[in-house]
């Protein structure tokens, strides 16, 4: 095995940022639903609306880090070995065999991570975004009975669970690196371990 550089600080910094604003979201937006109490209603409110604009201000970091870099370039879509990723996912990694795409300081992400990644910054997260915007203004000058804000609340609550999914399927993954712990190792020390054959 040998080592490569493929997270700077600030991806490290930004990945579990998130995270940890993702979570407070969730947990926030589901006692904010009824589900349980911890903070009540109102402080539920209150904290979920502070960390979406702590995610707002982190994203616009992110976004300005993608342009000055060139990182936005690792999320270009592509084709190119696709069905070998698919293949891969769905039965070639309980076999044992080796991943069809060589991660590389250039380029980290495979084909099925690019199209994943993509939808979640640049699809998902801004219509959270969007939709939560409008939802807060809306409930409190036309209230949430009105039919309009009605839709939009479905539709951020549909787009919360969606996060919430990949987020778990996420974690999953992180798993299947060469050991358990690889992956996150690498997300933490910004160092990965492939394997020579690789290069």
């Amino acid at each position: 095995m040998k080592k490569i550089k493929l997270y700077s600080i600030f991806q490290r910094f930004s990945h579990w940022f998130q995270f940890l604003l993702i979570l407070v979201l969730a947990i926030t937006g589901f006692e904010i639903h009824g589900n349980f109490i911890i903070l009540g209603f109102s402080g539920a409110v209150k904290l979920h609306n502070l960390a979406a604009l702590v995610l707002i201000i982190l994203y616009l970091f992110i976004f300005f880090w993608f342009a000055t870099t060139g990182e936005w370039k690792q999320y270009i879509l592509t084709k190119n070995k696709l069905y070998a990723m698919i293949m891969y996912y769905a039965k070639g990694i309980f076999k044992n065999e080796p991943h069809p795409v060589k991660k590389t300081e250039l380029s980290k992400l495979n084909p099925l991570q690019r199209i994943t990644y993509f939808t979640f910054r640049f699809i998902l997260i801004p219509l959270m975004v969007v939709t939560g915007i409008i939802y807060f203004y809306s409930s409190i000058n036309m209230g949430v009975k009105v039919n309009p804000v009605k839709l939009i609340s479905i539709i951020h609550t549909i787009g919360a669970f969606v996060i919430v999914s990949f987020v778990i399927i996420h974690v999953y993954m992180t798993t299947t690196g060469h050991t358990i712990f690889s992956n996150i190792k690498a997300m933490i020390t910004g160092y990965e371990e492939i394997p020579e054959e690789e290069d």
